[in-house]
C-alpha cells in the first residue's frame, strides 16, 4: 500500500486563535481526523461554540482561555498540559494602513501578536515536545502568501509573515534530528469573517481576485485539510518549508 491516510487518533493538537476563522476550521478538521484538540482562545464564548462544533463530529476538546500575548499566563496554562503532538500556531491579525501612515501602536501590536507571540508559543511547545521524545512532533505556523510577496497597504503584515517564514526554516533545520517537523501554510485571502470585512470594499475585492489566476479565494476547508496533512505522518519527509495555497498568486 502506498497511500497514507490522515489519521490523528491518540494525538493532541494545540490550536491558537481557535475560536474563529482558520483556527476554528483547523480545530474541527483535526478533530475529524481523530486528534484531541487543545483549543486556545482569549474569548470564552468562542471556545464554548467551538466545543459544540467539535462534539458534533464526535471529537474531544480541552479548552484554554488565554491571550497569547500574555506570556506568563500562556506559560502557566501550557505547563498544565502533559502532551502536545501538534501545534497549529495560528493566532494573528492584520491592520491595513498606507506605509507613511502606519501608527506605532499598529506596528507594535502586529509584531507582538503575529511574530513575538508565535515565537513564544512555538518555544514553549517545543520544550514540551522534547520531554516526550518518542512522540513525533509537527508544528504548523500559519503564514500567508504575503510572507512570500509584498502588497500595498500591508507592510507590517508582510514583515511579520516573512519573519514567520524565516522562523519556520530555522526551526525546521534545527529540530529535524529531534523528531520535530516544522512547516508553514501560506494561504491567499480566505473566506473568513475578517476577509469578508475587507471585501466590502469592491475595489479591493476586484484587485485581489485579479491577482489570483484561479479567480477565487480559498475556503477554510482548503487550509484546514492542508494543516491536517502536515500534522500527520503522511507528510513525514516534509519540514522547513511552506505550502502556498494561493490559486497561483505567487507564481506570477
Amino acid at each position: 500500500m502506498y497511500l497514507q491516510k490522515i489519521n490523528l487518533k491518540k494525538k493532541y493538537a494545540l490550536v491558537t486563535g481557535a475560536g474563529k476563522g482558520l483556527g476554528r476550521a483547523c480545530s474541527i478538521a483535526l478533530a475529524e481526523a481523530g486528534a484531541t484538540i487543545i483549543g486556545l482562545s482569549r474569548t470564552k464564548s468562542d471556545l464554548d461554540k467551538l466545543e459544540n462544533d467539535i462534539k458534533k463530529v464526535k471529537g474531544k476538546i480541552i479548552k484554554i482561555q488565554c491571550d497569547v500575548m500574555n506570556y506568563q499566563d500562556l506559560k502557566e496554562k501550557l505547563n498544565k498540559i502533559k502532551i502536545i503532538d501538534i501545534l497549529v500556531n495560528n493566532a494573528g491579525t492584520n491592520i491595513p494602513e498606507p506605509f507613511e501612515k502606519i501608527k506605532q501602536s499598529s506596528m507594535n501590536y502586529l509584531v507582538d501578536l503575529n511574530l513575538k507571540a508565535a515565537f513564544n508559543v512555538a518555544q514553549l511547545v517545543v520544550q514540551k515536545m522534547l520531554k516526550n521524545k518518542k512522540r513525533p512532533g509537527s508544528i504548523i505556523n500559519m503564514s500567508s502568501q504575503l510572507g512570500h510577496v509584498g502588497m500595498i497597504g500591508r507592510n507590517v503584515y508582510n514583515m511579520t509573515k516573512f519573519g514567520i517564514e524565516g522562523l519556520t526554516k530555522g526551526m525546521g533545520v534545527e529540530l529535524a534530528k529531534k523528531n520535530i517537523r516544522v512547516n508553514s501554510v501560506s494561504p491567499t485571502f480566505v473566506e473568513t469573517p475578517m476577509v469578508k470585512r475587507f471585501f466590502k470594499n469592491n475595489r479591493f475585492k476586484k484587485l485581489v481576485l485579479g491577482k489570483i489566476p484561479m479567480g477565487k479565494v480559498a475556503t477554510e476547508s482548503d487550509i484546514a485539510t492542508t494543516v491536517c496533512f502536515l500534522a500527520s505522518p503522511a507528510s513525514s519527509m516534509i519540514t522547513g518549508t511552506s505550502i502556498i495555497i494561493d490559486g497561483g498568486w505567487t507564481a506570477q
